[in-house]
């Protein structure tokens, strides 16, 4: 029996106000099939909770439920409101494992780097304790930390310089190193954090267990630097490894394995752009019994939230 998909839309009080008026209008900024397929229920202050609604009222903007194969928690929001979503998201998470483990261990891929901009700014800038915060990359070119192509450029550019985060708290490839040599060192760091009692690890599986990995996908369903039909999507013992021939440049990459990835507390999945609205069809709701894209193995023991602008799930309104 197929479960319940929930995608929450940005809306604003005043429209919440006037629901007569949405609903009368609502042609105009919905796709006319999407009342055949959702159900949309108004929230109240941007925030992800449901409120009680008679069935098949349609709105521009509230959450939606739709039967689907898997239960997915997904949010489908403008870019502005996605960045204002994920911040709470983000700091909600980082006060519950502080609280609880005295840290935070964050994984960055480059796409959710430019929706984290409202964590730089306040309140949570001052609110947050950054000195408990660790980062790591899932994955990164070999390429100087200073060339524009370096993942921890863009992040470090985008993010980690502008909040207080000790510098000994980011771990980062060696890049003088070879991609082999640079994943070999990059696990040994994280081998030395989950001794150290930074990293946990899973009961399940053993393998470095993070709080949270903000991730991205290509428009092949490409995670990190796990591709479609390259060898170290089907790496299942290492927790780091590497590609020298990746499908686009820079070629050389290290990249955290599947079983890493899935072993996670958290996934937040932030997707953009009307040019992956495929790769998130396929995600949501194609066959389970299809041939799995890398997005499709993605099954975290923990949670996983999609955080989506409407380029991105529009295949889902259809």
């Amino acid at each position: 029996m197929a479960t319940s998909t929930f995608l929450s839309l940005s809306c604003t009080p005043q429209s919440m106000l006037h629901s007569k008026h949405r609903s009368q209008t609502q042609s105009s900024t919905m796709s006319p099939q999407l009342g055949q397929k959702y159900l949309y229920n108004p929230l109240r202050h941007n925030v992800s909770s449901p409120i009680q609604v008679k069935s098949k009222r349609i709105h521009a903007a509230g959450l939606v439920k739709a039967s689907m194969n898997n239960n997915k928690d997904v949010h489908v929001l403008s870019k502005e409101h996605l960045a204002v979503s994920l911040a709470k998201y983000v700091s909600e998470l980082s006060e519950k494992y502080i609280r609880e483990k005295g840290r935070f261990t964050v994984v960055l891929s480059p796409g959710p780097v430019k929706y984290l901009r409202k964590l730089v700014e306040s309140p949570y800038r001052e609110s947050i304790d950054w000195s408990k915060w660790h980062i790591f990359l899932v994955d990164e070119r070999v390429v100087p930390k200073t060339n524009v192509d370096s993942n921890y450029k863009l992040a470090n550019d985008g993010f980690i310089s502008k909040v207080p985060i000790p510098p000994l708290n980011v771990s980062t490839i060696d890049d003088a190193l070879p991609a082999d040599g640079a994943a070999d060192v990059y696990e040994t760091t994280l081998r030395r954090l989950v001794t150290s009692n930074v990293i946990s690890t899973s009961s399940q599986t053993e393998f470095p267990k993070f709080d949270l990995m903000l991730l991205d996908m290509g428009p092949d369903g490409h995670v990190a630097s796990l591709f479609p039909g390259y060898p170290a999507l089907n790496e299942t013992k290492k927790w780091v490894t590497y590609l020298k021939n990746a499908p686009k440049p820079p070629p050389e990459r290290i990249t955290f394995t599947l079983p890493v990835i899935n072993a996670s507390s958290n996934i937040a999945m932030v997707v953009t752009g009307a040019g992956k609205a495929d790769a998130v069809y396929s995600a949501l709701e194609k066959s389970p019994n299809a041939d799995k894209l890398p997005i499709q193995k993605v099954n975290p023991e923990g949670d996983i939230k999609w955080f989506l602008d409407k380029g991105a799930a529009s295949r889902l309104y259809r």
